[in-house]
């Protein structure tokens, strides 16, 4: 805190004391007072993963917050919001088998599998309302996201990048995309909780003179998103648009209707499946929801909820801002060199990677599948090798695809190859695991791309 303080940052990845964690639904005294004394009034109780408060629920709602109730959402809630983390009534149909041990069994359901295996199989929509969305305009926009941005995001209008945005150490400070929807105009889409944290960081590297407008439009849009091979016959039924990717390939944007709803529809996927997210102004939300929800009931289309989404990205091996990346990782440990752009003007943080580029990295970021498919990890088990501790889970899950218990770590690189055989310690429990070749699922890619 001292060298926050001093430097302006700190040595370390601090994000658990970071005030930035918390949104203005903290600026209201009820809502503070009533979390404060949950809180307190459960220190001393057992708590097992995947909590949820229960103090001033119901805050933020999105406009398919009622459609959701109605098909039987377990709502989980995040940075206020109020966010199905699955549908029970899908549980009754689950087929998959699969029970996790443990601790990880508390607060999970197999309607989370049902869902998962629904956007792999046909089509699952998921209502991503609450992902933060921040707006860059102006005549100073390319420039600044330029010096901003490991990645390149000088491309026409209509493209979607994937980027960083690093610290001078070459850590990952920020994790998002940022589409060009005008000339001076960006859309960034990042993580619900991680809003206040990369609005903070853009505005703190704001240039002096010429400074982009920033705003955060996470209130004022609905973000849907639909994936599965059955996505876009369910999308070209309410739509004129051409989907096909000969005219609307994947990582780009255009604007099209929906029914009667004007959307901003983003060919991007967190899943690891061809689809959408479709952006719309708050007040379509509800009618954009019943549109696809309606044509897709001929093509198996089921409500999904974040629980599925994490085991989705698990298995595609796409990360997680405060698990796989952080400000103490750089893109070429996390595997994103890919995202890097060495080649454009300065950025913060280029020169600490073409160091680490020369000198070559120390540690990576791997998969590893447990040979237990029951033993789930949380996150924060140690890893051992020869009875040593040679990294941490960073997150875990079930595979519900691939059928294997999932974790990634971060391991010394002469670890770092497939076939390396490893212990996971879970609750003074080693259980074997193997470092996997990534991703597990779909790794040319074709599936995003169909």
């Amino acid at each position: 805190m001292a060298e926050w303080i001093v430097h302006g940052h700190p040595e370390w990845d601090v994000w658990r004391l970071d005030v930035r964690r918390f949104g203005s639904n903290y600026n209201s005294v009820e809502y503070t007072r009533a979390r404060t004394v949950e809180t307190y009034s459960k220190y001393y109780d057992i708590h097992y993963p995947n909590e949820e408060r229960e103090s001033v629920r119901a805050l933020r709602l999105s406009p398919a917050y009622q459609q959701l109730q109605a098909l039987g959402a377990a709502f989980g809630e995040k940075f206020g919001w109020e966010r199905a983390n699955w549908f029970e009534p899908h549980a009754a149909a689950a087929q998959h088998g699969h029970q996790p041990a443990g601790w990880a069994a508390h607060n999970w359901s197999a309607a989370i599998g049902v869902e998962h295996l629904a956007a792999r199989n046909s089509a699952a929509i998921f209502d991503e309302t609450s992902f933060s969305k921040l707006e860059v305009r102006g005549a100073g926009a390319l420039p600044f996201l330029q010096h901003i941005c490991a990645n390149d995001v000088d491309r026409p209008v209509g493209t979607v990048v994937y980027t960083q945005a690093l610290n001078p150490r070459g850590g990952i400070e920020c994790d998002f995309t940022v589409t060009r929807i005008g000339a001076d105009r960006f859309s960034i889409v990042t993580g619900t909780a991680f809003g206040q944290h990369d609005w903070s960081w853009l505005q703190l590297n704001m240039p002096a003179h010429a400074a982009p407008i920033l705003e955060d439009v996470t209130s004022a849009t609905c973000v849907l998103g639909m994936w599965g091979p059955h996505a876009r016959n369910i999308l070209q039924a309410v739509t004129r648009a051409d989907l096909s990717s000969a005219v609307f390939p994947y990582l780009t944007a255009q604007r099209i209707a929906v029914g009667a709803v004007p959307v901003l529809a983003v060919r991007v996927t967190y899943v690891g499946e061809l689809g959408w997210e479709l952006h719309c102004p708050m007040e379509y939300g509800a009618r954009l929801w019943e549109t696809l929800w309606e044509a897709g009931q001929a093509h198996g289309l089921h409500a999904g909820g974040y629980r599925a989404i994490d085991t989705l990205r698990l298995e595609k091996g796409y990360r997680y801002w405060s698990a796989e990346l952080g400000p103490d990782y750089t893109p070429f440990e996390a595997g994103l060199g890919f995202a890097v752009k060495l080649s454009k003007p300065a950025f913060i943080g280029r020169d600490a990677l073409v160091r680490q580029k020369q000198a070559g990295i120390q540690r990576k970021l791997c998969c590893l599948t447990l040979a237990d498919p029951a033993q789930v990890c949380i996150g924060k088990e140690p890893v051992r090798h020869n009875g040593e501790v040679a990294g941490w889970v960073t997150s875990g899950g079930y595979g519900y695809s691939v059928e294997k218990s999932i974790a990634y770590a971060y391991l010394p690189v002469d670890l770092a190859r497939p076939g390396t055989a490893v212990d996971v310690e879970l609750y003074g429990e080693l259980s074997a695991a193997l470092v996997a070749a990534e991703p597990l699922w779909d790794p040319a890619g074709t599936r995003i791309k169909l």
